[in-house]
């Protein structure tokens, strides 16, 4: 499982989507990753791990649609 949210234009990162993955040393659930690592404010999804583009030559143009991210909103 993998959580991904949407970078805001804004940011001082480029815009896109992020993906963030649970270490092997991560004990806690993915809702608490997401809870703890999601920026605040900021809408996100977990999601299979199928989900997430294997094909890294166009990770930047990769794009989600914020009305997907359902799952929580970064505290």
């Amino acid at each position: 499982m993998k959580i991904i949210y949407k970078i805001p234009e804004t940011s001082k990162e480029p815009s896109g989507v992020a993906v963030i993955f649970a270490s092997k040393e991560w004990s806690g659930t993915m809702e608490e990753l997401a809870q703890k690592d999601v920026p605040t404010g900021l809408k996100y999804k977990i999601v299979e791990d199928d989900v997430i583009p294997t094909d890294r030559s166009f990770r930047d143009a990769w794009e989600v649609d914020e009305a997907e991210l359902t799952d929580g909103v970064g505290e």
